[in-house]
């Protein structure tokens, strides 16, 4: 192996294979090699271009990053293979598309804003709850939410999991009848169903639930089932979006959360 060059977990995380967190454990487990060697130093340095690396046996590819958008239409699901055979997420990416990871899993009755990334530092961040970068979603639900559901959404509601908020709601539109309206909610965590949980301990089902803004990212223009390239400016955006996040955590002007967890559905 070369030297001087990269810290391979730095490596590896520029592969998509995993965060620089996760690619320190996979060093540390022995799971890594270096033309051939195992490797269990962290300060271990490679070059890219001339040092084969493996992890787990398989030899990683040094794709440039990507970041890919998609809107996903309702009723895929978001794995890369169904045991059931329903279809898939990535059965919509372009086949060049289908190694990179999703970013913050929706469930198979939501639609919306996907992204995928084979960056695995931005992506760790944008998904592990200590992130706090805001999502947006809206949501179709039955009857009309009064002041105090609304008030109680925004200071706080205890789920099984722990108190749960979000940042922002407002009722867009009321449906004919008032048999229920459409909102919007702006939530800065990930956890399971915690749009469906919030709305359900106040009384109000969900009927129908999109994601519409990840960080500055939006749907706009873009059809269900329909993906494309983030742009270097959309890129950028979120770095500064997850640094000024990280920021606002480590000030206290948001609650942290335990470490440990992972985004989930909404």
């Amino acid at each position: 192996m070369s030297s001087p060059g990269l810290r391979l977990q730095k490596v590896l995380s520029r592969a998509g294979v995993a965060s620089r967190r996760e690619a320190e454990e996979m060093i540390l487990r022995g799971r890594v090699r270096v033309n051939g060697e195992r490797v269990s130093e962290l300060g271990t340095r490679v070059d890219p271009a001339r040092d084969r690396i493996e992890v787990d046996g398989r030899e990683i590819s040094q794709d440039p990053i990507r970041w890919i958008l998609l809107n996903k239409p309702r009723g895929t699901v978001t794995t890369r293979r169904d045991p059931q055979g329903r279809p898939t997420v990535y059965s919509l990416l372009p086949p060049k598309d289908r190694q990179l990871r999703y970013v913050g899993r929706l469930d198979q009755e939501t639609d919306g804003l996907l992204l995928f990334t084979n960056d695995g530092d931005l992506l760790h961040a944008l998904t592990h709850p200590s992130g706090e970068v805001a999502r947006e979603y809206r949501a179709v639900v039955g009857g009309v939410p009064d002041r105090d559901a609304l008030a109680a959404l925004q200071s706080g509601v205890e789920l099984e999991d722990g108190v749960a908020k979000a940042e922002r709601v407002r009722i867009e539109e009321t449906l004919k009848g008032g048999k229920g309206v459409v909102m919007t909610l702006v939530l800065r965590e990930g956890r399971k169903r915690e749009v469906r949980r919030l709305l359900e301990t106040v009384g109000h089902s969900v009927q129908r639930l999109s994601r519409i803004a990840f960080g500055p990212i939006t749907l706009a223009g873009l059809a269900p089932g329909e993906s494309r390239e983030l742009t270097k400016m959309e890129v950028d955006a979120l770095r500064k979006e997850v640094t000024r996040a990280s920021a606002r955590t480590r000030s206290g002007s948001t609650p942290r959360r335990p470490r440990g967890g992972r985004s989930g559905t909404p």
